[in-house]
Order: C-alpha cells, then structure tokens, then sequence
C-alpha cells in the first residue's frame, strides 16, 4: 500500500463529498417549486469521476489477490468427511488427524435425498465388473 492509492482515495472521498453537498444545496434552492429539478451536467460529472477515482484507490491500495487452490480445499473436505466417519481422533490414510471444517457439509450430508455421484459410480463399477446383467 502506497502513497498514491492512498491519495487518490482520499481525494475521491473529498471530491464526492462535495459533489453530495453541490447536489443538496440545488435541490434545496429548488425545493419551493413543485417540480423536482435535475441535477447540472457539473455536478452529475463530478460525482461520476469522483466514485471512479475513489474505487480505483481503494483498488490500488487493495492486497495482492491468492491464487485459489480448490485441490488443496477438496483434499481437506475429503480428509474431515473421512474423519467424521472414522470417529474423533482418528487418522485417515495419510497417518494425520485431518483438519476441521467442511464448510459445504450441510449441502451433502445432511441434505435428504442428495445424489452422491461418487457412490453412483462404484454402484456402476461394481455393476460393470458382475457382467452389467438386468
């Protein structure tokens, strides 16, 4: 994080102020007529520019993005889904407690009627291996 995302967050911020404070005092100037007015092409611009330069600061002055690594994620899933069904405590095949948190958990064990597909396909493979017969 530089100087300069900085600066042009802060100069967005002020410069929209600004503009919200200019298109409150038109409004109010115009608020004995029964019409309701529209905004300068000024004012409009100003604020327009001033939301751009504020998001490219805040931007700019955002961390690096991490790659997403779903393998390493699914392996953990896999590693807690094999946990549960070992019992606490226990080890899967790689000889490490696995960690803690399916976040998804809710969407496939505890769902009624959810279609596990990796156990459609040994159902399948066991089917094809029996000679695939009615």
């Amino acid at each position: 994080m530089g100087l300069l995302p900085n600066l042009l967050t802060i100069t967005g911020l002020i410069f929209l102020t600004h503009a919200v404070y200019s298109a409150h005092e038109h409004a109010s100037l115009y608020s004995t007529s029964h019409t309701i007015p529209s905004l300068p092409l000024d004012i409009v611009a100003e604020t327009l520019i001033s939301v751009l330069v504020t998001c490219a600061g805040i931007i700019a002055s955002s961390p690096a993005l991490k790659p997403i690594r779903w393998a390493r994620w699914a392996g953990a899933a896999e590693r807690e889904e094999t946990r549960r069904r070992l019992g606490k405590g226990k080890t899967g095949r790689d000889g490490r407690e696995p960690p803690a948190g399916n976040p998804w958990a809710w969407l496939t064990e505890e769902r009624l009627g959810f279609w596990d597909g990796r156990e459609k396909r040994r159902e399948f493979a066991d089917w094809v291996r029996g000679g695939g017969g009615i």
